[in-house]
């Protein structure tokens, strides 16, 4: 490929993942600087939540612009890219794209807008809301934006306190810096008032991220050790510390302030960290079990047989599969495949046989159901059947007995080609032709 191929190949893919640029009149919005702009500014906000990829998204975007235009200086419009901030996007139910939300009176209750994806519809509901919402400030109705007391929406489970640790600059070493997976550490002051309204949502935070991301505290007026070694010079300040952190490393946190904030910031992070799943071949019952238990999916490719499919093309297929399981590797599934004919109670659990091979299957082992892919197997094919199970798209059927099927054990593949079996030559030279005649 040439230069200036490569040149309009990086245009046209840049040109697709950023709708809106500084020129617009459309807010882009994150996990970042959604709860600030959004939730805690006193605007009206239309919010759109798309995907680069999503062609009804892209044919929204000049609608969208002018919309925004038009309702410059009375109603905000923003736009997320819920593909990259999925975590922002299922926070408030997002399954398809695009989909369109109004921030009005209640900021934590946002309506939807199911009408014509034109500027005049989206300008008319919009009117239409702002002036709902004038007439209820009117009759002394309040907004439920920044300035409620609410917690941010988690997950409605009680905070826990001694789910967030204190630190001082005696204990800091070992439950920070020797500490294996990711931490975020808050240095406050307790005259803050600032540190006073984030306490009740870090803690919640750090309740909702227990086992995957350790939240503690650290009191920098009385610990200074600590704080000043990490230039701290303001309240709050929260500092992230990576797994695998070395010399005491850590990044500055620049997400919102609710426990959703902090939530999502925390798991987008996690999930960027983690290694890519392994592609395992089904050889035993314990394999299975591994690798779809204990996980939400686990997918699972039957690849042709041997002699049907030699080394480089099985390579092929499982590479498909180890390029997907890195794109989806947030959503930790669990990744498998067998050969053709190899695990036939497997093949009849999830119906493979009428569809050929290869053949790729999702399933789910708390529900006992799985999902077949009856598209293309290819990296396209599945990433669009993967996608829309991860919004809750695609049928399901059950698996057979509501169980995992039978395993057989077997011998991984060695990496090489197929070979027929040698036939055995026979030998003729003791059988006497003339004696054979005679009999016939």
């Amino acid at each position: 490929m040439t230069g200036t191929s490569v040149l309009l190949v990086s245009l046209v893919v840049a040109g697709v993942s950023a709708f809106y640029g500084p020129g617009d009149d459309v807010v882009e919005l994150n996990p970042s600087n959604f709860h600030s702009k959004v939730i805690n500014g006193d605007e009206l906000w239309i919010v759109e939540f798309y995907a680069p990829w999503c062609g009804h998204c892209q044919s929204l975007t000049p609608e969208w612009k002018k919309a925004a235009s038009a309702l410059k200086g009375i109603i905000k419009v923003g736009a997320v890219n819920a593909d990259e901030h999925s975590g922002l996007g299922s926070q408030y139910g997002v399954r398809g794209f695009p989909t369109i939300k109004f921030f009005g009176l209640d900021k934590f209750k946002p309506q939807d807008y199911q009408g014509q994806r034109t500027a005049s519809g989206i300008v008319d509901f919009s009117i239409s809301q702002a002036k709902s919402a004038a007439s209820a400030r009117l009759s002394g109705k309040k907004s439920s934006g920044g300035g409620s007391k609410s917690s941010g929406g988690g997950s409605g489970k009680a905070a826990d306190p001694a789910d967030m640790v204190e630190l001082t600059d005696s204990n800091f070493e070992e439950e920070v810096l020797e500490h294996e997976g990711m931490v975020m550490v808050e240095f406050y002051a307790p005259w803050c008032g600032h540190c006073k309204n984030l306490a009740p949502q870090w803690a919640q935070a750090a309740t909702e991220l227990k086992g995957k991301v350790k939240l503690c505290a650290l009191d920098a007026t009385v610990h200074t050790v600590m704080s000043n070694r990490y230039g701290v010079r303001g309240f709050p300040t929260i500092k992230v510390f990576p797994a695998g952190k070395k010399d005491g490393e850590a990044d500055e946190y620049d997400g919102g302030r609710t426990a959703n904030d902090i939530v999502n910031w925390a798991m987008e992070r996690v999930a960027a960290n983690i290694p890519p799943p392994e592609v395992y071949e089904v050889t035993s019952a314990e394999v299975l079990k591994d690798n779809c238990e204990g996980h939400q999916l686990c997918i699972i490719s039957v690849l042709p047989h041997i002699l049907d499919c030699q080394s480089e093309c099985r390579n092929n297929y499982i590479s498909i599969l180890r390029t997907l399981g890195e794109r989806f590797k947030k959503n930790q599934w669990g990744w498998l495949w067998a050969e053709a004919g190899a695990q036939m109670s497997l093949e009849e659990s999830l119906d493979v046989g009428g569809f050929g091979y290869p053949a790729l299957a999702a399933v789910n082992t708390r529900k006992m159901k799985f999902s077949l892919l009856r598209g293309q197997f290819s990296e396209r094919g599945i990433n669009e059947f993967l996608r829309d199970l991860s919004y809750g798209k695609g049928s399901t059927s059950p698996l057979k007995n509501a169980e995992l099927p039978k395993i057989e054990v077997r011998e991984p593949w060695d990496g090489k080609d197929g070979e027929l079996p040698v036939e055995e030559d026979i030998d003729l030279s003791d059988v006497d032709m003339d004696d054979t005649k005679d009999e016939l």
